[in-house]
């Protein structure tokens, strides 16, 4: 049994937990972290010094956090080789785009353009860096679509770990009211993504309680 704390509308909480459910793994997952608190105790700080979700308790294993690193536990040690690929060439070609949504498409789409358009009220917003954002995100939606096409998953014909990373970003991505470049193959992608009833569960969550109180 697998409990995960970490609230259901933090981002890399939905990575964890999709993952998870991909995996048909049992879990149980705890209320922690935004309006939730409880990620500042002295005992949640022992499990996670840095005090953020998730943390991740697997049977009798010591705690685990950081969810990329979360995420590759998992599949390593319960995915299959589509899920997660034993030949380190085959792995290393789809953690590349695990590594560049982490590193480039997750600040430029969260850090640019949903963190002030969800977070922050209309009168705080700083409209021209929102608008730099979205530009920024064109070409890189265009990297993702060029990698997609042909190709059902990051990883071939089944979902694996690398869309695991990625894919949890394109709920939010395709539902901000934000300008897009046209990317056929990614749109297809993320209508595949939806179609799947463990990535509606658990990253298909509404973020309307991210918003800043009126």
């Amino acid at each position: 049994m697998l409990t995960v704390y970490g609230r259901a509308t933090s981002s890399n909480v939905q990575t964890v937990m999709w993952t998870i459910a991909e995996l048909g793994l049992d879990c149980e997952r705890l209320d922690y972290g935004g309006a939730f608190g409880g990620n500042d105790t002295p005992e949640f700080l022992a499990m996670n010094p840095n005090g953020l979700v998730p943390v991740v308790i697997d049977g009798d294993g010591p705690p685990l956090w950081e969810s990329p690193a979360v995420l590759r536990y998992l599949a390593a040690r319960y995915g299959d080789e589509q899920f997660w690929p034993a030949d380190p060439a085959l792995r290393a070609s789809q953690d590349i785009w695990a590594e560049w949504t982490k590193t480039t498409f997750y600040p430029t789409l969260i850090g640019q353009v949903f963190g002030p358009l969800v977070r922050l009220r209309p009168e705080q917003r700083n409209e021209q860096q929102i608008g730099a954002g979205v530009e920024g995100l064109k070409p890189l939606a265009r990297m993702l679509d060029n990698r997609l096409t042909g190709t059902a998953f990051i990883g071939g014909d089944a979902p694996s770990f690398a869309d695991m990373m990625t894919g949890h970003l394109l709920y939010r991505y395709y539902t901000l009211p934000i300008d897009r470049a046209e990317t056929p193959a990614l749109d297809t992608y993320y209508t595949r993504l939806h179609a799947r009833e463990a990535y509606r569960q658990h990253v298909m969550v509404s973020y309307e309680s991210l918003r800043p109180s009126s």
